[in-house]
């Protein structure tokens, strides 16, 4: 069976990039083709290695060239950019002959579901239901952000499968017809755990409103002198990063929090942690997390939609607390901090519970999905 994917590029470091990675790399290495196909990828090499059995294609529509533009302009560009992306699509669509097209939730999905070519077709979404309505923007761009969450509404409707991260989302879809939840696997099965010795929070993510950083290091700055000796890393890149280092620089936190560049070792990151912290304003099913715990690391994370409730059980594997309330995250961070037995026992609980997330239950969902919408 051959299966072709659909995403914006391979080169970034976030976390929708890593399922396709580690996804598309298991469904070859089981005897499928996988073909990925980009639109922005740029000559650079993927940030995640790929198989070398898998075959790529870029597009080089670039839509993220107008990212930061003005309203018009990207009004006036984004049609253009989408009538090539369909035309090159299509052409390699009747090249490669997949058995099912997937789009991952990018600028194909307002078209994909109703080429001829690709076969059938499955939609996954990385992100909440409410997504775009929780970018904060106003005005010509609030509007925007509304009208396309109802077509997202019809949307969804038109391909094969839907595929969610979270009940949490399902329920906010509604009753959509081929809707099933999948959740993403654990990247990693440690053969170790972390010792939660080390006075080391992390947190990992890109550097845009959704991940909410600016609110981790306002809670931070609460509790940071009752911590001594502990420090808080925010691993990754992103258009906020002056933004963030300003603030840290602002509140004084120099010698306890560092902004720190993405990193193909994340096991190592997480051996050498106590605590992961997420400041989310929105999420899909957080990889963070779900892999966090399988490294025995304990969560602070506000209750955001959708993701964190799927992986944290307040108060056994971590503190969920409400979305937006930065003192209630800095009073449950010291306390996960300041309390070795806590922190320990909320790891080990960490550790079971991430077997709901093994590579081989969540793929083996995925081949059940794919055999199934073939034979119809």
């Amino acid at each position: 069976m051959k299966i072709l994917y659909n995403i914006a590029g391979t080169c970034h470091s976030g976390g929708m990039e890593r399922v396709l990675a580690n996804k598309a790399n298991w469904l070859v290495a089981n005897g499928y083709d996988v073909v990925i196909v980009t639109t922005d990828q740029r000559g650079e090499p993927p940030f995640f290695a790929l198989d070398e059995r898998i075959k790529c294609h870029d597009l080089g529509v670039n839509y993220e060239e107008n990212n930061g533009a003005g309203f018009l302009n990207k009004l006036l560009k984004y049609p253009a950019k989408q009538r090539k992306h369909k035309r090159l699509l299509r052409e390699v669509l009747a090249e490669e002959c997949p058995d099912i097209t997937v789009s991952m939730f990018c600028n194909d999905v307002s078209f994909i579901a109703g080429l001829k070519e690709g076969g059938k077709k499955v939609l996954e979404i990385h992100f909440g239901k409410h997504k775009r309505l929780q970018y904060g923007r106003k005005g010509l761009w609030r509007l925007a952000d509304l009208w396309r969450t109802r077509q997202d509404e019809r949307l969804v409707r038109r391909f094969d499968r839907f595929v969610v991260l979270t009940n949490e989302d399902k329920e906010l879809w509604g009753d959509i017809p081929g809707m099933v939840v999948i959740p993403n696997a654990k990247t990693f099965t440690p053969l170790a755990h972390a010792a939660l010795d080390n006075k080391r929070v992390i947190a990992v993510g890109r550097y845009t409103h959704q991940k909410g950083f600016e609110r981790l290091i306002e809670a931070w700055r609460l509790i940071c002198d009752k911590v001594p000796g502990w420090s808080l890393d925010i691993i990754g890149d992103g258009e906020q990063r002056v933004v963030l280092q300003e603030l840290v620089d602002t509140y004084g936190l120099g010698n306890s929090v560092t902004l720190v560049p993405p990193t193909n070792d994340m096991p190592a990151v997480y051996m050498n942690a106590s605590v992961v912290a997420m400041s989310s304003r929105y999420e899909g099913l957080p990889m963070i997390l779900v892999e966090a715990q399988a490294f025995g690391l304990p969560i602070v994370s506000f209750d955001s939609q959708c993701g964190p409730a799927d992986v944290v059980e307040d108060s056994v594997t971590g503190f969920l607390v409400p979305e937006g309330d930065v003192h209630a995250l800095a009073h449950r961070l010291e306390c996960v901090m300041c309390n070795d037995k806590l922190r320990k026992d909320m790891g080990a609980a960490a550790c079971k519970a991430s077997e709901r997330y093994s590579v081989g239950k969540v793929m083996g969902q995925w081949c059940e999905l794919f055999n199934s919408v073939v034979k119809e």
